[in-house]
């Protein structure tokens, strides 16, 4: 006790009362939660958009989406694949680029893979679709590719989270950057899209 420091007389008293400290998420707990929020609300827009064939306006709370149309894409990045192999995104323009952030524990991502197959394959000539994946390894990505039978490339972003910011904001996955030919971005999309809404953001570019 006689080595205890001295207390402030002029310091209030402890609160036994007071509330701890929050605890902070992890990066992939935040991501799952917001991705969550980004699925419920890509459900109800992809509802609204397909009952009205004619409405594709973004929601009031995705203003950072609709400002990314017409602006240059960041392609001056380098990463790789699963399977080691450099990829330079600036590599691809000249074609449509559909850039899709999403992770393999991501539940709402899985329901856009299929599609994104097949319009790879439909598209091949004019189309690559580019899955940028937030924190995989490169050997998540080759079993779920395998399983999938995944047919475009598969990118490692664990530890490119400036390509990540470049893109963002994001508050969640999936978001899928659609660029045009020349380079400019034409639709950035947070939450998950039908085939249907892709392919006409693909049409109108081709």
């Amino acid at each position: 006790m006689d080595n205890m420091p001295p207390q402030d007389p002029a310091a209030p008293p402890p609160d036994d009362n007071a509330p701890l400290p929050e605890p902070r998420l992890s990066r992939r707990a935040a991501w799952i939660a917001m991705g969550s929020v980004a699925l419920a609300l890509g459900l109800l827009w992809a509802a609204s958009d397909l009952s009205d064939p004619h409405v594709d306006e973004p929601l009031d709370d995705e203003a950072s989406d609709a400002a990314a149309t017409g602006k240059p894409a960041p392609l001056n990045y380098t990463l790789k694949d699963m399977n080691g192999a450099e990829v330079k995104l600036s590599s691809y323009k000249g074609k449509i680029i559909l850039l899709n952030f999403w992770a393999t524990w991501c539940e709402p991502c899985k329901y856009e893979i299929p599609d994104l197959i097949s319009l790879q394959e439909q598209y091949a000539d004019d189309l690559v679709v580019l899955g940028f994946s937030v924190d995989d390894t490169p050997e998540q990505l080759k079993a779920y590719a395998a399983e999938y039978k995944v047919n475009y490339p598969m990118l490692v972003g664990s530890g490119h989270e400036n390509i990540q910011d470049a893109y963002g904001p994001m508050w969640g996955i999936p978001v899928t950057i659609v660029i045009a030919r020349d380079g400019t971005i034409a639709r950035k999309q947070s939450g998950i899209r039908t085939r249907e809404q892709f392919e006409r953001e693909i049409k109108a570019l081709l």
